[in-house]
Formats: structure tokens, sequence, C-alpha cells
């Protein structure tokens, strides 16, 4: 008896170890597909001497309690080098409290327009009221090509240029381009610096699966504060209908919607000039709240191919906390070795050796990414932020299926 239960131990470590190893190389294997998918993508570029604007755009921006953030995002628009004629900006009040409305209105100019949302629904009458904003707005827009954005970020001058150029020459239903995180000059303390880096790198990880896994049709990632799709592809969908019950996911969603119908349609923009700025959350509050929203819609995807992908992820995470708890419980594992020498012979060495394996794989896919936004000083702080990402993964994964968050002073399920 007491050796039938000696050897059903040594079975579950070595089953254990076995199921840690596979992870790590289906993992590194993906990342290292991302990297290579990322550097095929060819920036985009044109000759802006010989372009010539046909495409009239409607930006649209729903805004709650952006008093302090909408007046630099409409001013960074409003100068951009696309022809004034050839674009509109919709901001959407959703029942804000501060002066939001009012700081747009004070801009006074005959291409900027102001919707109210409370005019057609009322605040506790849906549970997506952005999808809701965003749907208003471009049944009251002018624009063949609906481009979006948050109130909250900075557009570069060439945008909507380089967009309308883009949409032009590749004529896709769908364009899914990069954000970064805008870091702060000061901050108000080391935690906000600290929280502000990881953001940032967090941010710039996820966009660089985001361009590849686009450009590769594996599965699709976007972000909705930089976004462009065709009114005609938006209703052809019959736009958030199906989804609208979702509180997030206006972006995603909605892709995965117009990707069903037709695959080659969804494209990439990959060039500087695109690049939306938009601000990090300024705590660990509203950072897991952000994260979790995102992570709520996980399981909402016509498309498992990225439910897997994701399901990968957070596994593989959840063993990076669980390995060394099991440690000090139980450290001892089947040695492995290169004869003469034992490369793992307990739990934790196996933990160590797997967070070191994950830190060089991830900044491997990391280093092109970070050159492309111009980051790539933050990428020694990479293995410091390691296993606070790996924590916060497997926390907002979990409270993104079963627990509840907080959006724009709104408690959602």
């Amino acid at each position: 008896m007491p050796g039938d239960y000696l050897y059903g131990i040594l079975f579950m470590q070595q089953a254990l170890f076995t199921i840690s190893i596979s992870l790590f190389v289906i993992y590194a294997l993906l990342i290292t597909y991302y990297r290579q998918s990322w550097r095929s993508i060819s920036d985009f570029r044109f000759r802006i001497s010989d372009f010539k604007p046909a495409t009239k755009i409607s930006v649209i921006i729903p805004a709650r309690n952006e008093a302090q953030n909408i007046g630099a995002c409409l001013q960074s628009i409003i100068v951009q080098s696309y022809a004034k004629e050839f674009f509109e900006v919709i901001v959407v009040d959703d029942h804000s409290t501060d002066n939001t409305a009012a700081v747009v209105t004070a801009f006074d100019l005959p291409n900027i327009k102001l919707i109210a949302l409370k005019d057609f629904v009322t605040a506790d009458q849906i549970n997506s009221y952005k999808k809701k904003a965003i749907e208003i707005a471009i049944q009251q827009s002018t624009g063949e090509l609906i481009v979006t954005t948050d109130a909250d970020c900075i557009v570069p001058a060439n945008w909507l240029q380089t967009i309308a150029a883009f949409y032009q020459e590749k004529k896709p239903a769908f364009i899914v381009m990069p954000v970064g995180i805008r870091l702060a000059a000061n901050s108000n303390s080391p935690q906000g610096e600290f929280l502000q880096i990881f953001q940032a790198l967090d941010f710039m990880t996820l966009q660089g699966i985001t361009g590849a896994s686009v450009n590769k049709k594996m599965h699709s990632m976007c972000n909705g504060a930089n976004l462009a799709y065709t009114k005609k592809a938006f209703v052809a969908v019959n736009g958030f209908t199906g989804i609208d019950t979702i509180a997030s996911g206006d972006d995603m969603l909605l892709m995965h919607k117009i990707y069903k119908q037709d695959p080659g349609s969804v494209l990439f923009l990959r060039s500087k000039e695109v690049i939306v700025q938009t601000q990090p959350v300024l705590t660990v509050k509203e950072f897991f709240n952000q994260r979790i929203r995102w992570a709520s819609k996980a399981d909402k995807y016509d498309d498992k191919r990225i439910f897997f992908v994701l399901l990968l992820v957070y596994l593989f995470n959840l063993l990076l906390v669980i390995l060394p708890v099991i440690a000090i419980f139980n450290n001892n594992i089947f040695a492995v070795r290169v004869y003469p020498i034992t490369l793992i012979s307990s739990f934790f060495e196996l933990w160590l050796f797997l967070l070191f394996a994950k830190t060089l794989v991830e900044l491997f896919f990391l280093f092109p990414v970070a050159k492309f936004f111009k980051k790539q000083q933050l990428l020694w702080w990479f293995p410091v932020m390691q296993p606070f990402h790996i924590v916060y993964t497997v926390i907002a994964g979990w409270l993104g299926k079963f627990g509840t968050y907080q959006w724009k002073d709104r408690n959602v399920k």
C-alpha cells in the first residue's frame, strides 16, 4: 500500500512536469510565430503628391465625463492634414455629469457635431452604452468610412490622410490600427510611474499580437481607440445586433462579425502616422477594472481560435502561480539531466526555468514591436514586470468570467 501511494505521487509529479513543459513549448511556438508575423507586415507608405482625397470620413467619439480630455482630443483632430471638407467629427455625450458637452460646443466648427445619448435612451435602459452611442452616431453620419477613437486619445497629424490613402488603395471593410500608451512626463508617485510603465509594456505586447494575428488571419484582435470600417460593412452585419447586451466588445465583437463575412476584407494598417496615443489609467483599481472588462468578453467570440489562444495564455500563467505554491509542500520531481549535469531537480527550479524562458521568449517577440513604437528603452523594465504581469493575468482572467467591474462609474456584470 505505501508503495502504491508513493508511485501515485511520483506519477502526479511527472505528469505535472510533462504538462508544464508542454504548455511552455506550445506557448513559445505561438509567441515566436507572432514575432515572425509582425516582422512580415510591411509599413504602409504612399506618395502625398499623388494622393487625392476621395473618401468622406466620420470620426465617432463616445464620451462620458471626459471634460479634462475631450478638448485635447478634438484639437488633435481639427489640425489634421486631411482636407476638412472630407471629414466630420461626431461626439456622443453619454450622460456626462461634468461639462463635457460644453467643451465640445466651444469648438463651434461646422464639421464637429455633438449628440446627447440621453435624447435617445435613458441612463438605465441598456447595458452597452458605448455600442448604442456608436450606433446612433453612425445613423447620423454622412461618411463612407467610420473611424472610432476615444475621448482621452491624441491622434497624429496625418492620421486621417493615411487612413484614407490606405482605404482607397486596399479597399478593406475593416481596418485595425496601432494604439500606444502616452506616458506622463511626471508622475505623482513611484507607484504611479510603475503602473504607467507596466501598462505601456502590456499594451505594446497586445498591439504586437494584434498586428500579427490580423496579418496572418490567425484570429482577430483590435482596439476601439483606433479603428476604421465602412458604413456599408456595419449595416451588412446588422451592426451590434446580437452583441448589444454585452457591455464591452464594441471593437472585437463587431470585427468578428465582419471577419466572418469576408476574412480578406479585414486588414492591419502598420504606419507610425496612425499610432493613436491613449492615456494610462492612474490607479491599480482602475487598471483592474479595465482589464477585467477586456477579459469579460473572452467567451463571447464566435471565432473560437482566439478563445483557445486566451485559454492557453491563461493556463500557462496560472501554472506559474501554482508551481511555487506546490514547491512549498512538495519540492521533488524526477530529475531532468543532460549527462552529467542535472538541469532541474525540483518544482522550484522548474518554476525558475519557466519564468526565465518565458521572459526571454517574450522579449524576443517584443523587440521589433518596441522598435516600431520607439519604446525600446522600456524593455529594460520587462523582467521586473514579469511576476506582476503573471499575477494580474490570472486575477483579471478569473474575475472577467465570474466577477463584476466598474466602468465609467457604472457597475457591470
